[in-house]
């Protein structure tokens, strides 16, 4: 699904709702091997969120909808990024120092009394203006305030289309293609777009799958 760098690393995820194993085959000039990996299961809060206006949950204005798909085809380009960077075997530190955690990954969202995807982020909750921070080194691929549901939104590739995202933001600090050193600051924590008070909801994904970002919090690569 991909190649490692220069120096034989690479990083795989899988997803809240993977299957029990997965097969993993690395292949180079000399031949392959593969190994099947077990993958631990998951538990998921059940979050029930009242009181958001109709149009951050079921937003019918044809003009709010053209909007949204708009937000939704330019954010769609950041997630697809894949630098050619190694910057994920540093590990990750929180991007928010001192903040409560108030939801966890993957819990199953029910807005205004209707159930909807799984919430595929963690939220810490923090005061409007506490400080966001890079939680490992990366590219900045996206980086936008007043998005419908999003307010304050950035997206950093940490390499092989490992992307983590930051959400609500009252304040973001750099623009797209900054290249990030771990722990720089990027933005203020807000509760902007669909929020119900100031919070930072990080968010992690690697083609396309939706991961747990505190997993990597503390994680380092093997080495030789």
């Amino acid at each position: 699904m991909g190649n490692a760098s220069a120096d034989g690393l690479f990083v795989i995820g899988f997803d809240r709702d993977a299957g029990p194993t997965s097969v993993l085959t690395v292949s180079t000039e000399d031949g392959s091997a593969s190994h099947e990996a077990a993958i631990a299961p998951g538990s998921f809060d059940i979050q029930r969120i009242d009181g958001l206006p109709d149009n951050q949950v079921k937003p019918e204005d044809p003009a709010l909808l053209e909007r949204i798909a708009a937000e939704g085809a330019r954010k769609a380009v950041g997630f697809a990024s894949v630098a050619d960077l190694d910057d994920f075997q540093t590990g990750f530190i929180l991007p928010l120092e001192g903040a409560r955690r108030s939801a966890r990954f993957g819990g199953q969202r029910i807005l205004n009394g209707e159930p909807r995807r799984p919430h595929y982020g963690v939220d810490l909750a923090a005061p409007v203006g506490a400080p966001v921070r890079a939680p490992a080194a990366g590219l900045v691929v996206f980086a936008e305030t007043g998005l419908h549901f999003e307010g304050g939104l950035i997206l950093i590739d940490h390499g092989q289309g490992l992307i983590t995202a930051y959400l609500h933001l009252s304040k973001i600090l750099l623009s797209a293609g900054t290249k990030l050193n771990q722990g720089q600051l990027i933005g203020a924590v807000g509760q902007e777009g669909r929020a119900t008070g100031p919070h930072l909801c990080w968010r992690m994904k690697w083609h396309g799958r939706n991961l747990d970002p505190a997993l990597m919090v503390g994680a380092v690569s093997p080495r030789p």
